[in-house]
């Protein structure tokens, strides 16, 4: 985890502390939970809105059709003739 942190630039001592002076500890799936909000927050931050909308609307975009048929000019009549 501590890989991660300095991997995406936060200090290793960067968690926060409980009102008892210890140190919280979360369990592995609350751990993951929030490197995964982390993640998403880095995510959002990088990408601009051009691209956000590019992903957004990549299902719905224009692609030509297909010109021309499966077959091979060297295909099977070829080979017969």
């Amino acid at each position: 985890m501590s890989f991660l942190r300095r991997l995406l630039g936060r200090p290793e001592g960067d968690r926060e502390t409980a009102p008892d002076g210890e140190t919280e500890s979360l369990t592995p799936d609350e751990e993951e939970r929030a490197h995964e909000l982390e993640l998403a927050r880095f995510e959002q931050e990088r990408t601009t809105e051009l691209m956000r909308r590019q992903q957004r609307y990549g299902d719905r975009a224009w692609t030509p059709p297909a010109q021309g048929t499966s077959k091979r000019a060297d295909g099977e009549e070829a080979d017969e003739a």
